[in-house]
C-alpha cells in the first residue's frame, strides 16, 4: 500500500508561484505513473499533469507552459511547480499514483492523497 501526502498549497496573488510536494510512503518499490489532478467543489476533477514510468510527461492544455511536474525517482516523491498562477487555478490539488494506467486517467488513479488547497486571488 502506498500513502501520498501533499503539501505546499496556500494563497497567492495572480501571477505568483507555488510549489506543491507529494511525499510517497509505504510500498513504493513498484513503478508508478504519478500525477496531479485538481477539483473545485461541485465540479469534475481535472487532470493537471502526469509523469509516466518512462519519464514521459503530459500536461493539461490549461496549465501547459506554466506548470512543471518533476519526480524524485529514488523516493517516488512528486512535485508541481506552478508559475503565473491564475484565479481559475484555484482548487484542491491532489497527488495520485497508479501502476497500470496513466494520462488522461489521473483523477481515477488507485492511490490518491488528501489534497492541498490552492487559492489564487486577483
Amino acid at each position: 500500500i502506498m500513502q501520498l501526502t501533499e503539501s505546499g498549497g496556500g494563497s497567492v496573488q495572480a501571477g505568483g508561484s507555488l510549489r506543491l510536494s507529494c511525499e510517497a510512503s509505504g510500498y513504493t518499490k513498484s513503478s508508478y505513473c504519478m500525477g496531479w489532478f485538481r477539483q473545485v467543489a461541485g465540479k469534475e476533477r481535472e487532470g493537471v499533469a502526469s509523469i509516466d514510468t518512462d519519464g514521459s510527461i503530459t500536461y493539461a492544455e490549461s496549465v501547459k507552459g506554466r506548470f512543471i511536474i518533476t519526480k524524485d525517482n529514488a523516493k517516488n516523491n512528486l512535485y508541481l511547480q506552478m508559475n503565473d498562477l491564475k484565479p481559475e487555478d484555484t482548487a484542491m490539488y491532489y497527488c495520485a499514483a497508479d501502476r497500470n494506467i496513466c494520462w488522461p486517467y489521473v483523477p481515477d488513479f488507485y492511490y490518491q492523497g488528501q489534497g492541498t488547497q490552492v487559492v489564487v486571488s486577483d
